[in-house]
């Protein structure tokens, strides 16, 4: 459960030559007492493993002339090697513990002053574009990936990582599911997918749940464990190609709608008690003379949904209102909504 490599390149690649110098010098030692010593392999191998870790000859003792040469100047370079391997070795894993300690507290720290955040659990395809517009919208989030392939292209980008299952009650209570604001559980099959809206439900009973259905059969399951909202790519995908086949100038139209290049969006504006909207019938407002955004669809605090509300109809406080316009103008009524 660590978001972030847990032993620096650098050491990692010292370690690596340390080793590979010290394999080289053991098969140096290997074949030089197997022809000038006249030993066996084995015999050899463990003559110059023996003189390598400085035990000692108790059993064995070079013979030659230049045997005893060679033993002279391999003992020189090996003895040296060995000790720095074992340093290097004894350094970088203290290191690699002392920074894994400190990184993964300061992490638990930043996280626990998260409110009102996401949670991405899964980073593949589904939760990739998902990321993208949390990004986009500058919004504060936390993605939770066990394959640690699938975010090397978040690293860098100084974003909230845990590099561990997403299933686990720990690692949300990690990523701050208490105090977050919405979690999307993108994970690649139904069962897990399950377990995570259970255990975020239980962790956060206000928390705005979304979770991918793999297959249709698994969208009323994820609904009982607590999902707000349930998404099958696959069913959405084939509504979308029927609409295309059988209704192409509405599917055109939808599709420059959701379409990340334009500025053309919808967008929810949640109404306070005390907002200048709040108890203004809609032609009273300058919803559509000013801002000239278009109110599709009222949720009323109750959970009633009215779609093409009339220009009579009343803005309560607690409404949540569905707009289409610009995305600036959009931003200029979200940010004034709720002035006085």
């Amino acid at each position: 459960m660590i978001p972030f490599r847990p032993r620096s390149t650098p050491a990692r690649r010292r370690l690596i030559f340390a080793l590979l110098v010290l394999t080289v010098l053991i098969t140096v030692g290997t074949v030089g007492f197997h022809f000038l010593e006249r030993l066996g392999w084995i015999e050899s191998w463990y003559f110059a493993t023996a003189t390598l870790t400085t035990v000692g000859y108790g059993d064995i003792v070079p013979l030659t002339y230049y045997g005893k040469l060679f033993t002279i100047f391999y003992m020189l370079a090996g003895v040296g090697t060995v000790l720095y391997v074992l340093t290097l070795l004894a350094q970088t894993m203290i290191q690699s513990d002392i920074i894994e300690s400190i990184g993964l507290r300061l992490k638990k720290k930043e996280m626990q002053k998260l409110k009102d955040h996401y949670i991405v659990c899964g980073a593949g395809r589904v939760g990739r574009r998902i990321i993208g517009n949390l990004q986009k919208e500058n919004l504060p989030f936390v993605i939770i990936e066990r394959d640690e392939k699938k975010l090397e292209q978040y690293r860098g980008e100084n974003l909230h990582l845990i590099v561990s299952d997403a299933t686990s009650e720990k690692n949300l209570r990690l990523a701050g599911a208490e105090n977050a604001k919405g979690l999307a559980s993108c994970l690649p099959d139904d069962a897990s997918n399950v377990y995570v809206v259970l255990s975020a439900r239980d962790l956060n009973r206000d928390l705005h749940i979304v979770a991918r259905a793999v297959e249709e059969e698994a969208e009323p399951k994820l609904i009982r464990a607590g999902a707000n909202r349930v998404v099958a790519p696959t069913i959405i995908g084939s509504q979308s190609m029927a609409r295309s086949l059988l209704r192409p100038a509405i599917a055109d139209f939808m599709e420059s709608i959701v379409a990340e290049n334009l500025e053309l969006v919808f967008q929810e504006i949640g109404i306070g008690e005390h907002s200048r909207y709040a108890d203004q019938k809609l032609k009273d407002t300058d919803l559509s003379s000013k801002l000239n955004l278009m109110v599709v669809a009222i949720r009323r605090k109750e959970g009633e949904m009215l779609f093409q509300p009339s220009a009579d109809t009343k803005i309560r406080g607690g409404d949540l209102l569905i707009v289409i316009g610009k995305a600036a103008d959009g931003q200029r009524l979200a940010q004034s909504v709720n002035e006085i």
